[in-house]
């Protein structure tokens, strides 16, 4: 029989294992016949978050020429490279007549907006579904004519089998489950069931015939209770707030103008409602930065490398290293030496010694210590020049305002000054510590699942969204279409009036009341919650899950974990469901992804097992000297 290997989730994860499966073929498992069948009820490339049907509204939150599918020669793995272009190349290949149009830019609009897009441009959605679905064609006609792929446009449900033979994955709506030697998860977002908090709001909602929106990805959710002029409670500020305000605004008719001063002007169309808005921070993620980077880049890592990780994995106990305790000290003297190393060479005027001595003495300091603080302070006068994460993470903490009025024109202020600093070159530092946050993810992928704090604060300072979302945000706050709630804001159902109640102690005895709430915040991954039966069935069949309720899988190829922490043969995952989600499925070029990294290891190990031979394949160890990009949603 024809050896078969299962893939569940053909997305751009799946696409990327399969380019690694075609780069490895011969060399692993030969010329041998194999069928691989792609279960996804969305079309392969794209999948279900980068499907071509949404609103070409809504963006990419990373630059056209930081998207890539393909390897290069800093990727360390055992693998070839096969190279390719990255989005802005590709766009730019089409323009040029040198690619075929993608089979789903049918309409001027995508045409129009392909030989538009700059290296620098954000690219909507639908363009990027475009991109991954070329990639992902062009995948399979590398594949060799032995190797025959099989596409079902559904759902899979449950998987089946013993450890030691053939497994059975049921398909929804099918009688006959697909039978093979290997399967592979790659799931991608999935959405979870709701939490207690959830089924409260939720149940309220009911009794009092409001409107509760739970977590979701907002594509997909029915916007159509959020009446024209409304109040809509709005709780989150991230990337999911960004599409919901498009959605809503532009998305209804409304358009932007740019007035004689350079200033954004929004025009609603009537069909609008009012947001407010409010979250932990209460401010919006930081935008993109506008620049790229000039000259030496700063030698990272240097306090949190793999070594340090390495050893503070070997003498945790069994709930692995204190986020707190033992990482945060690391992280704030990693991204503090990145900045200052940039700080010195590029602005040496703000600094009163030389780079060599501050370099000795800082290394020398105890992270958050007195002695550092001292240091840092004698050596960079202005307060201004120096790295403070607590007040970059809480800009608002313990501000207070007399009113509504003056919240709202402090975080228009706020929104100009972090457009300004992110687009000016001469606040470079902050670059400095955006490629230091890549080293230290790069690191903690070591540990597989880093909590939430951790993937907070990074989307919060390093996966904000395009500047022009928020030069639209200040407009539509101007416009009086977006209201802030501020920081801390409690969000509370209320019995005795029968609404939902929001509140910020930044204006104390204000809040606002309404009969909708929207939480503008994706799922959590945690597979244990998961609203797909088929996370939840593998646990139920000797998958196990870390604390943080993600599948566990074996760092080395993929592979889940059960009691014990044993690996099954025949069963493995990749993504944000597992405890190396925090591999993106798409990266920058030329960072030495630790996403193509488990591609490439996964797909060796799928190979060999196919043929047989059982072989484990080990990742290669990253190199300490690069760092690694988690694109975003």
């Amino acid at each position: 029989m024809t050896p078969a290997l299962v893939v569940v989730g053909a997305g751009p994860r799946g696409t990327g294992v399969l380019e690694r499966i075609a780069a490895n073929l011969a060399e692993v498992y030969g010329d041998h016949p194999l069928d691989i069948h792609l279960v996804d009820p969305h079309p392969p490339g794209g999948g279900r978050i980068w499907r071509h049907d949404q609103s070409p509204l809504l963006w990419m939150n990373s630059h056209a020429e930081d998207v890539t599918l393909f390897t290069d020669d800093t990727v360390e793995m055992a693998g070839s490279v096969t190279p390719g272009p990255d989005l802005a190349a590709w766009a730019a290949a089409y323009r040029e007549s040198t690619l075929p149009p993608p089979a789903v830019a049918a309409g001027p609009e995508l045409d129009a907006e392909i030989r538009g897009l700059t290296p620098a441009g954000f690219a909507s959605r639908r363009l990027q579904s475009a991109y991954l679905g070329w990639v992902h064609a062009r995948v399979r006609a590398a594949l060799p004519p032995q190797v025959t792929v099989h596409e079902h446009r559904r759902a899979a449900v449950r998987v089946e089998g013993a450890p030691d033979g053939l497994q059975r994955v049921w398909l929804a709506g099918s009688g006959t489950p697909l039978t093979a030697d290997a399967v592979l998860l790659t799931l991608g977002h999935l959405d979870t069931e709701p939490d207690d908090e959830q089924r409260a709001l939720t149940a309220f909602a009911a009794r009092h015939g409001l409107t509760h929106l739970p977590p979701a990805y907002t594509a997909d959710s029915d916007l159509s209770a959020l009446a024209p002029g409304a109040p809509v409670l709005v709780r989150g500020l991230g990337l999911a707030f960004v599409d919901l305000m498009v959605l809503v605004t532009e998305g209804r008719g409304g358009r932007y103008t740019t007035g004689a001063d350079g200033r954004l002007v929004y025009h609603p169309s009537g069909a609008e409602p009012v947001l407010y808005a409010g979250s932990r921070r209460g401010v919006p993620y930081r935008s993109k930065i506008g620049y790229g980077w000039q000259g030496d880049p700063p030698p990272l890592p240097r306090f949190l490398t793999a070594e340090v990780v390495d050893a503070l994995h070997a003498t945790a106990g069994p709930g692995g290293p204190d986020f707190t305790r033992d990482l945060w000290p690391l992280i704030d003297k990693e991204l503090g030496w990145a900045h200052y190393h940039r700080l010195f060479t590029t602005r040496p005027g703000a600094t009163r010694t030389a780079w060599d001595d501050f370099a000795e003495k800082y290394a020398a300091a105890a992270p958050l210590s007195e002695e550092l603080r001292t240091l840092v302070a004698t050596a960079v006068p202005d307060p201004a020049d120096r790295l403070d994460l607590a007040a970059l993470d809480r800009p608002l903490a313990g501000t207070v305002h007399p009113d509504s009025a003056a919240l709202q024109a402090a975080l228009r202020a706020h929104i100009a000054a972090d457009l300004d600093r992110r687009h000016d070159p001469a606040h470079s530092p902050d670059l400095a510590v955006f490629l230091g946050l890549l080293s230290v993810y790069g690191q903690l992928l070591r540990l597989g699942d880093s909590g939430q704090r951790w993937h907070g604060f990074f989307s919060y300072l390093a996966s904000g969204p395009p500047g022009p979302r928020l030069r639209q945000l200040a407009a539509l706050s101007e416009a009086g279409i977006v209201h802030f709630l501020g920081p801390d804001t409690a969000f509370t159902a209320d019995e005795e009036s029968g609404l939902f109640r929001a509140a910020s102690p930044a204006v104390p005895g204000h809040h606002v009341e309404a009969r909708v709430l929207v939480e503008a915040r994706l799922p959590d991954a945690a597979a244990v919650r998961s609203a797909d039966p088929l996370p939840r069935g593998l646990l139920g069949d000797g998958a196990v899950a870390g604390p943080g309720g993600l599948l566990r899988v074996d760092p080395a190829d993929g592979r889940l974990l059960g009691p014990g922490g044993l690996p099954h043969p025949r069963r493995f995952a990749l993504g944000p469901h597992t405890d190396a989600r925090g591999a993106g499925a798409f990266t920058r070029p030329r960072t030495n992804s630790s996403s193509f990294r488990q591609n490439d290891a996964t797909a060796r190990a799928l190979l060999a097992l196919l043929r047989g031979t059982g072989e484990r394949v080990p990742v290669p160890v990253p190199s300490p000297s690069r760092g690694t990009h988690v694109p975003d949603q």
